[in-house]
């Protein structure tokens, strides 16, 4: 009877493992990044085209539409970008300001791992 009971605490205890472990990995990638899809434009014209029953012109159109947007998109960063790098700085300098000089170290180097993430993995 004890075997027993050791057995079911010993398998709930690693059932209860495995699913807070899952769940905190799922969260991490979540959170971080990890598991958000980019846009892909074909995948987009491909379900729409299923779902829709487009006709291959208005598959054309579509796939048109798309591409400039992202053009539009990509001409807005490049307008913007700039402003958000100054507000960024200002506010690590800000930051620094608060810190020891160690501290700063520190920060530094947590802010070219930030800066180094998102040139890997730039704006959609």
């Amino acid at each position: 009877m004890m075997t027993r009971r050791a057995y079911l605490y010993f398998a709930v205890t690693f059932v209860l493992g495995v699913v807070v472990g899952g769940c905190g990995v799922f969260f991490y990638a979540w959170y971080s990044g990890h598991w958000h899809r980019q846009f892909e434009r074909q995948r987009v014209v491909r379900r729409l085209t299923r779902e829709l029953h487009l006709s291959d012109t208005q598959v054309h159109q579509l796939d048109q539409i798309l591409a400039d947007t992202a053009k539009s998109y990509s001409e807005l960063h490049k307008q913007v970008d700039p402003q958000f790098d100054a507000i960024r700085g200002q506010a690590r300098d800000r930051i620094r300001q608060t810190l020891t000089p160690e501290q700063v170290a520190k920060f530094n180097e947590w802010v070219r791992q930030a800066d180094e993430r998102r040139r890997q993995h730039p704006p959609r």
